[in-house]
């Protein structure tokens, strides 16, 4: 039996957006289960500095948060932000969507992109490749 983090990744991304909400979204599938492995938030500054909290929601146990701090200056980039899960976090159930979002970072903001990586299999415990 494979193990079900050997199959195929899925990613997801929001495209790039100046100063407006990114959001990157794996759909909730009917008797299927996201499992996600990871994600990156790369982004530059805005015209003041500040921080915004990006969120995961959908997984079982509930919401995890990222605090982003933004740089001044609209051309500074900002150190990426790119976790990978040690183990694969389960969505909170079957039918399901897990959703990342980052809020506006800012006037002046020119660049954020956020992308989640993940792999769903089917409640019976089968890996869909």
């Amino acid at each position: 039996m494979r193990q079900p983090w050997s199959g195929a990744v899925e990613s997801a991304s929001s495209g790039n957006v100046a100063n407006a909400q990114a959001q990157a979204t794996f759909a909730a599938d009917a008797k299927q289960l996201w499992y996600l492995t990871g994600l990156e938030i790369t982004y530059s500054g805005a015209t003041a500095a500040g921080v915004v909290v990006a969120t995961i929601t959908g997984l079982l146990g509930g919401t995890i948060d990222y605090v982003v701090p933004v740089p001044v200056g609209v051309s500074v980039g900002a150190v990426p932000i790119s976790v990978q899960f040690g183990h694969p976090l389960a969505g909170a159930a079957p039918n399901t969507a897990i959703v990342a979002t980052v809020p506006a970072l800012g006037s002046g903001n020119t660049n954020c992109v956020l992308n989640i990586h993940g792999f769903k299999v089917s409640t019976n415990g089968n890996l869909l490749d």
